[in-house]
């Protein structure tokens, strides 16, 4: 989700990029998760910090014209995207918002709502929650991809390299705010706020170079370096000396990633 202009990880070309990439890799697992909570024709779906809208536009061919897709976020860089591919093939029934998801209600009365990673980067995680149980009908859903433990993001065999970018991102995410490991927290306000889960799974990948996975990692890696110098969150050669170790990873023998750890919730509005 953006903040007012720009968020943690940015809205610049590079990472518009990744985020392509990304929603790629996880579409089969969006697409479970969707079919999974009954999100079909018709039906009105929230897709909260929508970004450029990638999964929005899935979503669209999932609920169909007679459905709707109101895409929320705060960059108005994202919405535009979001709103020129949309044009470009001749989707009416996706309306891209802006909305601070920190503040602003959301709307009423829809079937279903979803979100990756979002509940991260807000300030007040709980309270977008609180909203969220809100806006659903009774008998509506709330489907989420959020990270349980993104600290068991690492190689094998080890690099502490890598060990020490994962640490200064996640330092990055709380230093604005934000919460890496939102996921159980989610998990436990949810019975307060009306929401039952009826389907909880954590989904962690082991990724060899090359490999779909891998390349997400990759590319986040990347562009994640990038944005810490861009922060100020490290130096420029502390940055090239990360760049460096991700360049190198793929070259070790017998090398393996293990992803950050997600837990995938979905549940409805009693």
């Amino acid at each position: 989700m953006a903040t007012s202009g720009d968020y943690v990880l940015g809205t610049h070309d590079a990472e518009i990029a990744r985020l392509e990439l990304q929603h790629g890799v996880w579409r089969a697992r969006a697409l479970e998760a969707w079919q999974r909570a009954g999100i079909g024709p018709g039906h009105t779906v929230l897709d909260l910090g929508c970004g450029p809208g990638f999964a929005a536009l899935d979503l669209a061919d999932a609920v169909g014209a007679a459905g709707r897709v109101i895409a929320l976020d705060r960059s108005t860089r994202f919405l535009d995207v979001l709103g020129r591919a949309c044009a470009a093939r001749g989707i009416d029934h996706v309306e891209a918002r802006a909305c601070d998801l920190d503040a602003d209600e959301l709307p009423a009365g829809v079937d279903a709502a979803w979100s990756r990673w979002v509940f991260s980067f807000v300030e007040r995680p709980r309270e977008l929650l609180a909203r969220v149980a809100r806006a659903l009908r009774v008998g509506g859903v709330f489907v989420a991809h959020e990270y349980c433990d993104y600290a068991a993001w690492r190689a094998s065999p080890r690099d502490p390299e890598l060990e020490d970018f994962v640490a200064r991102v996640m330092a990055s995410w709380r230093a604005r705010g934000g919460e890496p490991d939102i996921g159980p927290a989610l998990l436990g306000w949810m019975p307060a706020l009306g929401l039952e889960p009826t389907s909880v799974r954590a989904i962690v990948e082991v990724a060899r170079p090359g490999s779909p996975h891998w390349e997400w990692l990759l590319r986040f890696g990347e562009v994640g370096v990038q944005r810490l110098v861009e922060l100020g969150e490290v130096s420029a050669e502390r940055g090239a000396e990360l760049a460096a170790a991700w360049a190198a990873c793929a070259t070790r023998p017998g090398v393996q990633m293990i992803t950050p750890a997600v837990i995938e919730i979905v549940a409805v509005r009693r």
